[in-house]
């Protein structure tokens, strides 16, 4: 079995850092690149950054905010928000981007996820898809930062979004996002079960043992998480530690 990577979510919006309860009641949670050299000293082994009103604003990227970030980043970084094209792609790696996360405009122009596959390899694609659980019990893809009903049914653009050339996948649940009550773990359970690719947990992450059950019971490769960490004394290699002794392999 592959190492089980812990990845901390950094939010953005207009200028700080952020982090709200299921996609609303956002608070500033301080410097940005603070973070970024706090999760480098205690070894996550990835982050995840996502401009969350680029979109809602109509703008593309910052690429000068992210060449800042990368130069503080000493891990692989996944950056999202506003990329509408390839070229925003190929900046984004030329200034320091390792993977990519396409979220509306995936599910707006599904093809783009092929040309980005195609011209960098899947291995920097990574489609985030943001699920919210209906009345019924079914779920729905939600786009522009929680936002937009689509009317589409996640996993079937999952397996699509594969079919094009995803590595991997961000699956976050907008119920249980920034509760600390614990991932949906049928959600993430369907989700590993329909496709091949890998599939990043999150939204929930409250303790240890959390990131454990999103693993051995649910299936997912890796677990991201940001208030279990923001508004707790928890850390990483904590967690670390504690899946290990849980049997799940991580990097130590």
């Amino acid at each position: 079995m592959l190492k089980v990577r812990l990845i901390p979510t950094l939010l953005h919006s207009d200028f700080v850092l952020v982090k709200g309860v299921r996609f609303d009641s956002w608070r500033n949670v301080g410097s940005l690149l603070q973070a970024i050299k706090v999760y480098t000293l205690r070894e996550v082994d990835e982050l995840v950054f996502l401009d969350i009103v680029a979109t809602r604003d109509g703008r593309g990227p910052d690429f000068g905010l992210i060449e800042d970030i990368a130069d503080h980043c000493f891990m692989p970084l996944t950056v999202g928000g506003g990329v509408r094209n390839v070229e925003d792609v190929r900046r984004l790696l030329q200034v320091g981007a390792d993977k990519i996360a396409l979220n509306t405009a995936a599910i707006e122009r599904p093809g783009l996820i092929a040309e980005i596959a195609n011209g960098f390899g899947s291995q920097c694609v990574v489609v985030s898809l943001d699920v919210k659980r209906l009345p019924d019990g079914s779920y729905e893809l939600v786009t522009h930062a929680g936002k937009r009903p689509t009317g589409l049914d996640p996993f079937a653009f999952a397996r699509e979004a594969e079919a094009l050339g995803a590595g991997e996948l961000l699956l976050t649940s907008i119920d249980r996002d920034g509760t600390m009550d614990g991932y949906d773990l049928d959600l993430i359970q369907r989700m590993t079960k329909g496709v091949s690719i890998p599939v990043i947990a999150s939204g929930g992450a409250g303790h240890y043992e959390h990131l454990a059950q999103a693993v051995r019971s649910a299936g997912a490769s890796a677990v991201a998480m940001a208030s279990m960490f923001h508004f707790t004394e928890q850390t990483p290699r904590e967690a670390k530690e504690y899946l290990h002794q849980q049997g799940i392999p991580v990097r130590l």
